[in-house]
């Protein structure tokens, strides 16, 4: 496959020569990844005749936006993705699913396929450019939303250049730039590399800055009279929640998570508490959270609809926070003393008899009744959904009625939750969910997909249903039929017209992207009951096929903690000054 190097005195001094794609999806295999998401262009064909070689299976997604969703939610299940598509024209088009892993802390690799150094080096008037000789503004474009940035021009340092991006890309759970010229997929460097692994261990903190600051915490810990532990996004994202699950199983303190730290803890655990997201929590939680004297905050990431339009009601002085780069106790900050290390000391040096521990009093909610009419309301839906899933399940919830309804759903043990509450973009949920699904099948786990996504989502990126019946994918996906966008409704414009949708067939995508009847089924239901029938059948729980489900409910009906967070979220864009 490769060209002729054999005059190249660089390559005769290589010990085991490879070609550059061969290292780099080696390297890839050799980190977790197992299948690679994109869309094949003229500037990476050549790279993808390589995935087989490397053990990697292709996954082409419909656009490249899609497949950038899909990445992120592969990421989240299986550790890491890796996203390819080609020069300008490709890669533009995946940008927004990559800000939405970069602000949401998932680590992707997105490869490049980009134009020769020759033609870069005299500036070729090239289609997939701006026409103006400029090669690099895609790739400046990009580096905002990386924490790492590679081009691949120099084969003497590329092997290096793969390593570190790879490492940094892992370590620091953000997406990385890979820019591969056509003219260097072929060329030879020294795979002698490839029989020593990539190190992902996390740099350790510096032994006594640690020390200082597990005895700082203790002493606060041990004083505290009602000390809790609170779990958000980035426990999840920088791989604690083995720290985590330790010191709630130790300390037995009450333990609490944001909406995007749903699914860190295990919610059958006796000391779990619920969901702290402020005003929009339950009565008993902000009454438990908001009343203690100390809260250890674990990766907290306080965006407007973690907390509810910023309406914590906590304070600094009675909070420890513990980041994947530095640690905050009270107001006094300990930068690079991260959260792994200050964990485990914690876990290891807690004394036990010194520790107040105030056990969970207040009950968590009963599913309520249903409606009389048998109409299937927000309120009834998402508690009955409980009883619904299994453990070990992953569940997958949009922006807007889904993201806030599974505050209400109690999960079992081991359940991984995936949501995009920060970057919040509509239609993420379908690609991530593709992500999710192929990541469990690659794990050859026995795990269910289930998808919770709204009629409005959907529309923006229902083409992934395609790759889903493609590759086999069984997820369960819940359609919430309520005429259009409800978040935006109880944000702005009730009845405005921009935030209707048309009404669509949705059935019928599933035969139109490839469904058959013997790999997929489809249902529609508008009552409690044909829901609770559903709901127990035993072929739909098995889920050995792709199931669509359209569930019907009120235009103007919404979780509550929508309701709050969007009266909150219309306050804060109203604001003067």
């Amino acid at each position: 496959m490769a060209a002729s190097h054999d005059s190249d005195i660089r390559v005769q001094s290589l010990s085991k020569p490879v070609d550059v794609a061969e290292y780099l999806f080696t390297r890839l295999r050799q980190i977790g990844v197992r299948s690679v998401h994109g869309v094949p262009g003229d500037y990476n064909l050549v790279a993808l005749d390589y995935l087989p070689g490397a053990g990697l299976d292709w996954v082409g997604s419909v656009n490249e936006l899609n497949a950038a969703y899909a990445a992120d939610g592969y990421a989240r299940v299986r550790g890491i993705a890796a996203l390819v598509t080609t020069f300008g024209v490709g890669e533009l088009s995946a940008l927004n699913g990559i800000a939405g892993a970069f602000a949401e802390h998932v680590p992707v690799v997105h490869i490049v396929g980009c134009p020769s150094t020759v033609s870069q080096r005299h500036g070729m008037l090239l289609h997939h450019t701006l026409g103006n000789g400029d090669f690099n503004v895609f790739a400046d474009m990009s580096k905002q939303i990386s924490c790492a940035l590679a081009k691949l021009t120099n084969p003497a340092e590329i092997a290096a250049q793969i390593d570190h991006t790879l490492r940094e890309c892992y370590i620091r759970s953000h997406p990385v730039y890979i820019l591969l010229p056509t003219d260097m997929v072929q060329q030879k460097i020294e795979g002698a590399r490839l029989a020593t692994p990539i190190p992902l261990d996390e740099p350790k903190n510096e032994p006594k800055s640690e020390d200082y600051v597990v005895d700082v915490v203790l002493k606060y810990l041990h004083s505290a009279k009602d000390p809790i532990v609170l779990v958000d996004a980035c426990a999840i994202r920088h791989r604690v929640l083995d720290e985590v699950h330790a010191l709630v199983q130790k300390t037995k303190l009450p333990v609490f998570v944001t909406p995007m730290g749903k699914g860190a803890v295990n919610e059958e655990h006796a000391t779990y508490g619920g969901v702290y997201a402020g005003v929009s929590s339950h009565p008993d939680v902000i009454e438990r959270v908001e009343g203690s004297d100390l809260i250890l905050s674990i990766g907290a990431l306080k965006s407007d609809f973690n907390t509810s339009g910023f309406s914590y009601r906590t304070s600094q002085l009675n909070t420890i926070d513990f980041h994947s780069t530095h640690t905050v106790v009270r107001y006094s900050h300990y930068p690079d003393v991260t959260m792994r290390g200050v964990l485990r000391k914690i876990i290891e040096r807690v004394d036990l008899a010194r520790l107040h521990v105030r056990p969970i009093n207040h009950k968590q909610a009963d599913e309520p009744p249903p409606d009389a009419s048998g109409t299937i309301t927000q309120a009834w839906f998402w508690p009955r959904i409980s009883r619904f899933l299994q453990a070990s399940d992953v569940v997958v919830t949009e922006t807007g009625t889904a993201n806030f309804g599974i505050w209400d759903t109690r999960f079992p043990k081991d359940v991984t939750a995936l949501s995009q509450v920060l970057w919040g973009s509509i239609g993420w949920s379908v690609g991530a969910a593709q992500g999710a699904a192929l990541a469990v099948k690659d794990d050859q786990a026995n795990r269910r997909t289930i998808l919770f996504v709204g009629d409005g989502s959907i529309q923006l990126t229902v083409q992934e249903l395609s790759t889903m019946i493609r590759k086999g994918l069984n997820p369960i996906i819940f359609v919430i039929c309520n005429d259009g966008f409800t978040i935006e409704r109880f944000i702005h414009g009730m009845e405005a017209t921009y935030n209707d949708i048309a009404p669509w067939k949705f059935q019928d995508l599933v035969t139109v992207f490839g469904g058959t009847e013997e790999r997929t089924a489809k249902f529609q239901v508008k009552s409690v009951d044909e829901l609770e029938k559903l709901l127990a059948d035993k072929d739909f729980t098995a889920a050995k096929r792709l199931q669509f489900v359209e569930v019907y409910m009120p235009k103007k009906d919404a979780p509550r903690a929508l309701v709050l967070t969007a009266d909150a979220s219309a306050k804060t864009n109203s604001k003067m000054q």
